[in-house]
């Protein structure tokens, strides 16, 4: 789907995307269709745009007071280049409101001091501001709020309640009362607030770029006529081009090393800072670290769509998919500003008519609530804790598809792992080649090769390795079928072959009484087995075994150290096989002899049963399963298009011990979200009570809110710091650095 995005000036604020959400909303096919990056100021369309719908849609965002910018493609790379189209003035022009603002605050003040004599009498009565001060003090109220009165009479236009009508409300108050200082003061502020708030948001936006901005941008190719080497940007870099990359230097591009041995710190993509070695053949990937030695290697892919590339576009992607707190938060502010000002009403009318007081002393009480009500606190620390949350889990290896899946690991009471390439290494090894009756152990291998050759299942690539290291030609087969979860059958030489697991050959009745009971002895033993038969009779059988992962252990003892209820392991593989594996990683359960569709199954039962689980997959074969769980997992997903696209969250490195990591940074970030609510909460709670008990002032409101939204920022950034499992703090400071 086509998207367009645009920059979106004055767009700071959950309360903007509000207004957005209900003004662009009916003309682009509803909500569904529209996705705000608030970091970068950025709203995307998805959909087709017809001639003209650009300027609507700019008139559109003009109504709610800000100012749309189309960017066209600029966006497509993750990166918008609006900072460069912007005037000096559009740049600054909140710090210059807010400084004007203070300057003729401060002006008028000290006319109103000379005025009065001193500046306990000037803070104390405000009118007896002469007039050139209270001239001035309007000139401050008008500076400050420039750029919030075209947003609240949009506001009030809608009859939408929102944070800027609430300033607007008090500060118009104030003036009726008379209290011009409160009302500049109010104004300077929120104006301060405002401005120290999307400062705060620029500094998230340049940490988590910092974190994803790791590739070179030029290159040192040779090139191919001369040898000579030049440097170039590595976006005109081609597909087939040999770089150089001298010790120390970040790797430019994905490529394969064709000259040279060195060891690539892999930490940008991996999260893992441990050196691993790489010769001529190995694959180096954009971002990483060459340590040691110099190396040529050929690019395999273009800059815009490099490992490192495709991990940028993931996390910018899901800045815009929106968490259940940040939907939460959003409902929560659009009931509670409407209520808030009702709260307010009341406090100013209600004393004054049920007991007499006056009306002064409880209309200015009310503008007070007014002030505290301001819901930015609550909107804006939602987004600023789940972006910095996706970035820090990108920096340590683990992809995050959006807010909904960074969130969703906190919930899980169950895992399900697949065991081929997830448990194990995936890679298993041929132990035995058994012919029978007149078959020969070379022509077995052959024809199981030849029905081998099309398959990608980790069975099939250990036949043929183990064909190759001994020089044995495979035949072509013929008209070749894949049977799903089963095996597979072809004609060689004439004769349809089949070559399958031993529940096959059990389902079709080819096996006699004396072969299945050797069979049973091979599996007991913790061997896979792959029987191959013709026609009329078995020819024999291959059997191979799998490696557990080393820290496959130390993975499943760590989820259960979190409290997660159940560990589950699932496989196509026999019983007993799956039955040893099983014990030596420690799981609380097995399935074994599984077909795709019972994987489907067996994890929507287990769904139901716990209520959130993720399963662990290679992203390719466990697709339909990790598409059921409440979370699907990708292992290993370094280079793989597959399985990124395919799982909510990838995994950059096989190390399962990142699961339990996950799981507590989840966790981690759902508590810090809680923590950003509960106290702006209890903040406003606080200063409404001190309002009702007549102590707290109009500018004391506003310093607090300003506190509070400052403070939840700051607190939601601290997830940026969040270091991964058993990184020594030489490595922590390496990934700050990043």
């Amino acid at each position: 789907m086509e998207k367009h995005p645009f920059r979106i000036k004055g767009m700071c604020c959950g309360e903007e995307v509000g207004l957005l959400r209900s003004e662009v909303a009916p003309l682009v096919g509803g909500e569904s269709n529209l996705s705000f990056d608030l970091l970068n100021s950025v709203m995307t369309i998805s959909g087709d745009l017809g001639a003209g719908d650009s300027e609507k849609i700019v008139a559109a965002v003009a109504r709610t007071g800000m100012e749309a910018v189309p960017l066209g493609s600029l966006c497509a790379s993750g990166t918008c280049p609006m900072a460069e189209q912007e005037s000096i003035l559009e740049k600054n022009g909140n710090f210059l409101a807010c400084v004007s603002g203070g300057l003729l605050m401060v002006a008028a003040f000290i006319l109103q001091t000379l005025r009065t004599g001193n500046v306990v009498t000037a803070l104390a009565s405000d009118s007896s501001a002469p007039p050139l001060a209270v001239a001035l003090y309007f000139s401050s109220i008008l500076a400050g709020g420039w750029f919030v009165l075209p947003k609240a009479l949009y506001a009030a236009r809608k009859l939408r309640a929102d944070m800027n009508l609430l300033m607007a409300v008090a500060v118009v108050g104030a003036i009726v009362l008379g209290k011009w200082l409160e009302a500049a003061s109010v104004t300077f502020l929120f104006s301060l607030a405002l401005l120290l708030e999307s400062w705060s948001l620029e500094k998230a936006k340049r940490e988590i770029a910092a974190l994803l901005d790791i590739a070179p941008r030029v290159a040192r190719f040779i090139c191919p006529n001369d040898g000579e080497i030049e440097e170039k940007p590595v976006d005109q870099i081609p597909v087939g081009t040999t770089v150089l990359v001298r010790p120390g230097e970040r790797i430019p591009l994905d490529g394969i090393i064709t000259r040279g041995t060195t060891s690539v710190n892999q930490a940008p993509i991996t999260g893992e800072s441990a050196a691993i070695t790489r010769e001529v053949g190995s694959e180096v990937f954009a971002g990483s670290i060459n340590e040691e030695g110099s190396i040529e290697f050929t690019t395999t892919r273009l800059s815009s769509d490099t490992t490192l590339a495709r991990i940028i576009r993931m996390v910018e992607e899901g800045r815009s998919r929106r968490a259940p707190a940040e939907q939460w938060v959003d409902r929560f502010a659009r009931v509670y500003t409407p209520a808030m000002m009702l709260i307010a009403l009341a406090i100013a009318v209600l004393p004054p008519i049920l007991t007499g007081a006056g009306w002064a002393d409880w209309f200015y009480r009310g503008l007070v609530v007014l002030v505290i009500a301001c819901p930015c606190a609550l909107v804006i620390s939602t987004p600023v804790t789940v972006v910095a949350g996706l970035g820090s889990a990108a920096r340590n290896g683990v992809l995050i598809k959006g807010g909904a899946y960074l969130e969703a690991p906190a919930r899980l009471k169950a895992v399900a792992f697949d065991k081929t390439g997830t448990l194990t290494f995936g890679e298993p090894a041929v132990k035995q080649v058994i012919p029978v009756g007149t078959h020969s152990e070379a022509g077995l291998l052959a024809n199981a090769a030849a029905l081998e050759l099309h398959s990608t299942h980790p069975v099939a690539r250990a036949i043929l390795r183990h064909a190759e290291s001994l020089d044995i030609r495979a035949p072509v087969a013929e008209s070749f079928t894949v049977l799903p979860g089963q095996g597979a059958l072809g004609r060689i030489g004439g004769r349809t072959y089949w070559i399958g697991s031993h529940r096959m050959l059990e389902r079709w009745r080819r096996e006699s009484p004396v072969f299945h009971d050797e069979i049973e002895k091979l599996e007991e033993a913790g061997h896979s087995l792959m029987v191959m038969w013709c026609d009329d009779h078995i020819c024999g059988l291959v059997t191979v075994a799998d490696r557990v992962r080393p820290e496959a252990k130390e993975a499943v003892a760590g989820l259960k150290a979190l409290g997660l209820e159940k560990v589950v392991m699932i496989s196509g593989d026999n019983q007993k096989t799956a039955e040893l594996i099983a014990a030596a990683v420690g799981v609380d359960q097995f399935h074994s002899e599984l077909l795709p569709g019972d994987k489907v199954r067996l994890v929507s039962e287990l769904k139901d049963q716990f209520g959130g689980i993720a399963m662990v997959g290679d992203g390719i074969n466990d697709a339909p399963a990790l598409a059921a769980a409440t979370v699907g997992i990708a292992m290993g997903a370094m280079g793989s298009d597959a399985a990124i696209e395919t799982a909510d969250i990838a995994l950059m490195s096989d190390d399962l011990t990142k699961i339990p990591w996950l799981i507590g940074h989840s966790r981690k970030t759902v508590a810090v979200i809680r923590q950003n609510v509960f106290f702006a909460l209890l903040v406003k709670c606080l200063f409404i009570g001190m309002t009702i008990a007549g102590v707290a002032t109009l500018w004391e409101a506003i310093a607090a809110d300003m506190g509070v939204s400052l403070l939840v920022i700051f607190n939601g950034l601290r997830m940026l710091r969040v270091a991964g499992r058993g990184k020594s703090t030489k490595d922590r400071a390496f990934l700050r650095a990043l």
